[in-house]
């Protein structure tokens, strides 16, 4: 994993261009892999094993300036410090420059490093070694219990198995399948978190058999072929930080006929009405509406200002009754699709209207399928299953297009990959028999984090009843009454308004998300294109890492896992201790020998 090489000395050259010793002890040079180049730790050479060990380190990258001194020495320029590195010989030094050639002439260069800018990589890299925003993933109970299930139901698939995990993060997936029964898991991390999951894996004696490989999976070789792949690779809209393309290029270490947990994804796509969501948009550009803001005129760039809030996917959740169509979906099976079926997907779009009114844009959701030989399982991100880190995505048309019930309204969408790691969308609705059409352009890359963790409000005319009967009626069967007034038993006069269940605990899941690159809502009505409302990579930052204090989603249908329960419960959704899943015994210890 790292490459230790002693030094003679390693110098710096004064004011006066004299070499002077930089440390008073002996040192040497441990080289690690590091998303941006090659990671140069200096270190003690008689290690204590204290934190004190640790001198300094610092990363080359193609842009660092470096060159050999002749056979046994090497200068670098650290911080605007010119360091001298003299080798113990000089096939020590061969092996540092070795490692200094693949970074500078770019031969760790892939279809990713083709694909992505250099600098949205730094971002997104650096973005997901922070523990932060794996607790935030991890914290995803439906996500996390979901994988864990997928994959103990399915244990045949891995017992005895090699199993490769593409984006290993912390290494959840890789522990999973070592519970399931695998005799080897390749554990492959590109960000600097790999030196994490290492630390987790040694700490739980797991070290013979996950194996961590720090790297991109586009730009390492792997020891042997594989017999299962396990990933969670989806973004927003399923398809956004192109993680996709990442896990269909690792299919090239798969045999044949190997398993991929996932195997498919389906991205659903459905008309969607909401006037307070359009009014709520529309109306955030007015404040460029000013005549004299502070003796200024903003009018110039109100028109600016509404096409990039209209530019914005919206992230949060909703009531799935303000569809006015059932969804179309797109399907893309994992096992046969091929990284370059990514770079341009177009989505033909057919609906009969069910509701008469404005359709104000399209609701993006994703379900993916867990096909193992013991059980299927899905994880969704429907608005009508228990919310996810995902949420849902909506993106909005600048003009609504107006349709009645019954009317046949014909479209597209159009996503088209971009070196951001994410999608430019194209949206377009037309009612068939009408020349209006209404569409839109929007960067996923900069979607508006809505989600207030307040519950989805329903669409205005969906009680067909006086809900306040309804209340008062259902509180009747479950109470006694006593001079107008409710009684539970004799003595404890109250009402429930949470008709029973516990609502302070909302899914413990963070304003802003994983997966995406993208920003969060500062207010009501705060753009989130200003400075902190920015964020790294794909998510929250490290500093908003708190749990909101309400909220949860309201979805449809009547079963107790329909209602906002504790977070400490939610996982029982997919998997309590002893039932329908069972932890193979001493996993840790079963391939020790």
């Amino acid at each position: 994993m790292a490459t230790t090489i002693n030094v003679n000395s390693v110098n710096c050259i004064n004011s006066s261009g004299v070499p002077v010793p930089k440390y008073e002890v002996p040192v040497k040079l441990v080289l690690e892999y590091d998303p941006d180049g090659l990671s140069v730790k200096i270190k003690k050479a008689n290690e204590s094993g204290s934190s004190s060990d640790f001198l300094n380190e610092f990363i080359v990258t193609r842009a660092t300036e470096c060159a050999r001194l002749g056979k046994i020495s090497y200068t670098i320029v650290v911080d605007n410090e010119s360091l001298v590195i003299n080798f113990v010989n000089e096939e020590s030094s061969k092996l540092f420059h070795s490692n200094i050639v693949k970074v500078k002439e770019g031969q760790n260069s892939s279809v990713f490093t083709d694909r992505t800018d250099e600098s949205s990589a730094s971002q997104y890299f650096q973005f997901y070694g922070y523990l932060s925003q794996q607790q935030n993933m991890l914290q995803d109970f439906i996500r996390t219990s979901t994988y864990q299930k997928a994959i103990l139901g399915n244990y045949k698939d891995f017992q005895d198995k090699v199993v490769l995990d593409v984006g290993a993060g912390s290494g959840i997936l890789s522990f999973f399948a070592a519970q399931a029964g695998a005799s080897r898991v390749y554990a492959v991390e590109a960000s600097s978190m790999a030196n994490h999951a290492q630390t987790l894996v040694t700490a739980n004696g797991l070290d013979h058999i996950i194996k961590v490989i720090p790297g991109k999976i586009e730009e390492l070789a792997l020891p042997e072929q594989v017999d299962v792949i396990v990933s969670e690779p989806m973004g927003y809209m399923l398809i956004n930080e192109r993680m996709l393309e990442t896990y269909l290029h690792a299919k090239k270490f798969l045999k044949p006929g190997g398993k991929m947990f996932p195997c498919q994804g389906e991205l659903h796509v459905a008309p969607f009405q909401d006037e307070t969501l359009y009014t709520e948009q529309f109306n955030k550009a007015s404040f460029w509406y000013q005549n004299a803001f502070h003796n200024v005129d903003l009018r110039s760039l109100r028109q600016s200002a509404h096409n990039e809030y209209f530019r914005q996917p919206i992230v949060d959740t909703f009531d799935i009754r303000i569809c006015t169509a059932k969804s179309v979906k797109h399907i893309i099976d994992f096992r046969t699709a091929d990284e370059s079926s990514l770079h341009k997907i177009e989505i033909p779009l057919t609906y009969q209207i069910l509701e008469g009114g404005s359709i104000h844009g399209l609701a993006f959701w994703f379900d993916v399928l867990f096909s193992g030989s013991g059980k299927n399982i899905w994880l969704s991100t429907s608005p009508t299953e228990p919310l996810t880190h995902w949420y849902q995505v909506r993106c909005l048309f600048e003009d609504p297009l107006f349709v009645g019930s019954g009317d046949i309204v014909k479209g597209f969408v159009s996503l088209v990959a971009n070196k951001r790691q994410s999608y430019d969308v194209t949206i377009q609705l037309q009612r068939v028999g009408s020349d209006i059409v209404a569409s839109n352009t929007l960067d996923l890359k900069n979607p508006y984090f809505r989600y207030s963790g307040t519950a989805a409000a329903p669409p205005p005319g969906s009680n067909t009843t006086s809900p306040s009967e309804a209340w008062w009626n259902t509180l009747d069967e479950r109470v006694s009454m006593t001079n107008g007034i409710s009684v539970n038993g004799l003595t404890d006069c109250g009402i429930d308004p949470n008709n029973g269940m516990t609502m302070s605990n909302p899914p413990n899941i963070h304003p802003g998300s994983i997966t995406s690159t993208g920003r969060q809502r500062v207010g009501s009505s705060t753009a989130t294109s200003t400075q902190q409302a920015q964020l790294i990579g794909g998510g929250i930052s490290p500093t908003l890492f708190t749990s909101p204090g309400t909220g949860h989603q309201i979805v449809m249908g009547n079963t107790i896992s329909h209602y906002p329960v504790s977070s400490s419960l939610m996982i029982g959704d997919y998997f309590a201790s002893g039932v329908g899943v069972n932890v193979l015994p001493n996993y840790r210890h079963a391939h020790a020998q």
